[in-house]
């Protein structure tokens, strides 16, 4: 795990804001009570201590919340902590840049919103347009803000976002190359083949996803997927026939049984989708991996990729 990128002063005293991911009121030998916590930013985390704390002068903290921290940075039994002398809670007024704070995907989330939305205007069918325009408004605040998964790839706040609009410019991409293809349908297709992790995925308003919902856990997000489209037909009074197609290319875009998908993709369009939605993951997954590896080097075994080992090329 990377160091923090807390500022120090020429004092050796640092200070910025961090995420708490774990808080913990804990007694010493002396029977003192003390704040023992771990901080994190989008460039790493640490363990950091509240010596002689005090719930009225220094407030309540729990995991997730953001706050403001001063202290110094000390070793103890070879690991670095960090010594808190102040913390307060973040509040609106700070204007926290919140990419600095957890790791967020690297566009604008409102940019990649429109993007979709624009996408979809352009349909020329209909049917299609309505019913992913309704979509997206109507769950533009979670898209905004939601991983596209606990761990893994795109786990990040408004990954979901992110992993939707690369598999879309990669179906667009594949499109010119094969002019058979339904391109509408397709596009429609990328937008919506994880609409359905806004309720697999129990994330909070930071766009961390902690846990599955019962949801999540009992149908998974293809299903559930499949059950917003339909639901959103009957609203939008769409085509059964399209409404069946989206839902066969949500219900196939894991390509295979074994990873997940109740039907094979039977239709070319598709057949793209689930194509496109695999190598997004695997190249987010193999950058991740690479990083912070030396050139000519090897990453350590990946289990989300077959167990193996990568190169970083020179």
């Amino acid at each position: 795990m990377g160091k923090m990128r807390l500022i120090r002063d020429a004092y050796g005293t640092t200070e910025g804001f961090c995420l708490v991911k774990s808080a913990a009121v804990r007694t010493d030998v002396k029977g003192t009570e003390y704040l023992d916590m771990v901080l994190a930013d989008s460039e790493g985390e640490c363990v950091a201590k509240l010596w002689n704390y005090s719930r009225i002068t220094h407030g309540e903290y729990d995991a997730n919340d953001i706050v403001k921290v001063r202290g110094t940075v000390q070793v103890w039994k070879d690991t670095e902590q960090f010594k808190i002398d102040r913390i307060r809670k973040a509040t609106g007024d700070d204007g926290v840049d919140m990419s600095g704070i957890i790791p967020t995907a690297p566009y604008d989330p409102q940019a990649m919103f429109d993007e979709l939305m624009n996408t979809a205007a352009a349909f020329e069918d209909e049917d299609l347009k309505r019913i992913v325009q309704y979509l997206l408004r109507e769950n533009r605040e979670q898209l905004l803000l939601y991983p596209a998964g606990v761990k893994l790839h795109h786990a990040t706040r408004s990954g979901l976002l992110h992993h939707t609009c690369a598999v879309l410019k990669l179906a667009k991409a594949i499109a010119d190359l094969y002019p058979s293809l339904h391109r509408d349908l397709l596009f429609a297709g990328a937008i919506l083949h994880d609409i359905g992790k806004l309720r697999e995925l129990d994330a909070n308003t930071l766009g961390i996803a902690g846990a599955y919902t019962n949801e999540g856990q009992l149908l998974g997000h293809i299903n559930v997927g499949v059950t917003m489209v339909a639901a959103a037909a009957e609203i939008t009074m769409i085509s059964p026939k399209t409404a069946m197609l989206l839902e066969h290319m949500i219900l196939s875009h894991h390509g295979k049984p074994e990873f997940g998908s109740p039907r094979l993709p039977m239709f070319p369009e598709a057949e793209v989708l689930s194509v496109c939605d695999l190598l997004d993951s695997k190249m987010y997954e193999m950058d991740a991996a690479l990083d912070g590896v030396s050139p000519d080097g090897f990453s350590e075994r990946q289990w989300a990729l077959d167990n193996r080992q990568l190169y970083k090329i020179d």
